[in-house]
């Protein structure tokens, strides 16, 4: 596919000049983190697996294992992070982005001295600042320009050349201020990663079920949406940003991989293996690397690092909502009858499950794990599975009354925009070419097969919403903020 109007660049106008509001996003909720242990009813063996678990997501990866206090093997060559928790740390592990606002942990982004560590000679990206969010960035085109070929892959912000245990090796970080230029780069930050073994447990039928359900209201709303699917067996994918990975195992694996540069087992081949930057054998992290060492212990200690990552997922709780107050009532009735849950779905139900008490369980995700075009003040260009550069997975709202910022690319930290950014009128549009070959005469790419993606399908909900008197449109604040 190629993407032919950047109505979707970093800049993107969020709201109208001139709209002021009487409501205002009441920010992060204060008192503890309401997430980061494990389910409630695991079993004391299911409890250790989660808390070894836990303490391996934790771990801090230097190139080969060697450096104080990052014993953990394999960072690089290219990478975003040298740790699962670094990123996904608000407001507390499995979250979502640190950074400055946080009024529990104050914590800056620290992608900015991850740049130099251990001596390494990044430059910081100009999009990457103390005060704002954990992010990875993606290319649109190969080549920067519009009629190029896609790329829509992760390009590592920093590489290890420099640092004292990659000596030798050279390889410069990508010109992210050219590619910025030709608005050839969007952003992803993490999304959080609590209860997610109670999503990956719901059936497909489940998420067909609650996609289908009051189908009318959803049509006369524009509301459609559908289930990303895996091109190989043809089931229901649900994590990710556009719900493009299947299962946690691949989802902990493909960061693993894309994120700090580890090739394991299920991602098993280095990235920018520029010769002179590869330092290990591979795959870096495997389950067989422990057996072989002869030590015994207990499944955690045993296993891979992307197995104990996908352990703790599984096993971890959903986030605690705090809803009580009389405005927070309301603004949940109210979440409803505007539209919001026909999307943000308050529930869903699990199928049977090895772990104890996780067996048909009706949790509260506030999402139906589709995707839905969101328009061009959204879009990212980017293609994913079914996913097309306008759509996105409903974002799980469960905890975001502790999240510092929103949308994909966390461009805002005011939950009132985040809202209103998911309006986006027919006028402004995506157009894409869906299918692509390479002519050996022309020796370029020739392309066919036109779609066009207008608007968004939450622009009516958001009239609904903006319809609303100030004192409502807080009372619904209000209620997210106590997710």
């Amino acid at each position: 596919m190629f993407i032919y109007h950047r109505v979707f660049q970093v800049a993107a106008i969020l709201l109208p000049a001139g709209i002021v509001f009487a409501q205002a996003d009441p920010g992060p909720r204060g008192g503890a983190p309401g997430a980061g242990s494990y389910y409630y009813s695991l079993n004391v063996n299911e409890q250790l697996f989660f808390t070894q678990a836990q303490l391996r997501f934790q771990e801090i990866d230097s190139v080969s294992g060697t450096m104080p206090g990052e014993t953990g093997s394999g960072l690089g060559p290219t990478f975003n992070g040298n740790s699962c928790a670094m990123c996904h740390a608000q407001p507390t592990v499995g979250g979502s982005s640190p950074g400055l606002k946080s009024p529990q942990n104050p914590v800056p982004n620290p992608q900015v001295a991850l740049a130099s560590l251990d001596g390494a000679g990044n430059t910081v990206p100009s999009f990457i600042s103390a005060n704002g969010p954990v992010r990875e960035a993606r290319f649109i085109t190969v080549n920067g320009q519009s009629n190029g070929p896609l790329d829509g892959g992760v390009h590592g912000l920093f590489t290890i050349q420099g640092r004292r245990d990659a000596v030798g090796c050279a390889i410069a970080q990508p010109n992210f201020a050219q590619e910025l230029a030709n608005h050839n780069v969007i952003f992803r930050i993490p999304t959080p990663v609590f209860g997610l073994g109670l999503v990956e447990n719901t059936p497909d039928s489940v998420l067909a079920a609650n996609l289908a359900a009051n189908g009318g209201q959803k049509n006369s709303m524009g509301i459609a949406g559908v289930l990303n699917t895996s091109g190989n067996d043809g089931t229901v994918t649900r994590f990710g940003w556009k719900a493009q990975n299947k299962s946690l195992m691949i989802f902990a694996g493909e960061a693993y991989n894309v994120e700090q540069g580890v090739a394991n087992e299920v991602f098993t081949n280095e990235r920018s293996a520029v010769p002179g930057c590869v330092f290990n054998s591979t795959p870096e992290d495997s389950s067989v690397i422990m057996y072989n060492s002869g030590q015994t212990g207990t499944v955690s200690q045993m296993s891979s690092d992307v197995v104990n990552f996908s352990a703790f997922m599984r096993m971890s709780a959903p986030a605690a909502p705090t809803t009580a107050s009389a405005s927070e009532k309301n603004g949940q009735r109210l979440f409803t009858s505007v539209g919001c849950a026909l999307c943000h779905s308050p529930s869903l139900t699990t199928a049977a499950s090895p772990f104890t008490g996780m067996s048909n369980v009706t949790y509260q995700p506030y999402s139906d794990f589709a995707v839905h075009h969101m328009g061009a003040n959204l879009a990212d260009g980017i293609v994913q599975g079914q996913a097309g550069p306008d759509q996105f997975r409903t974002a799980p709202l469960w905890g975001v009354g502790q999240r510092l910022f929103f949308l994909h690319d966390g461009r805002t930290s005011d939950l009132l925009q985040a809202v209103e950014a998911h309006q986006s009128q027919g006028s402004s549009c995506v157009t894409t070419q869906s299918s692509q070959q390479f002519n050996a005469n022309s020796q370029s790419f020739q392309t066919s097969s036109q779609n066009r993606a207008c608007g968004s399908e939450a622009n009516q909900v958001i009239e609904n919403f903006n319809g609303l008197g100030s004192s409502q449109k807080q009372d619904i604040l209000n209620f997210l903020r106590s997710l």
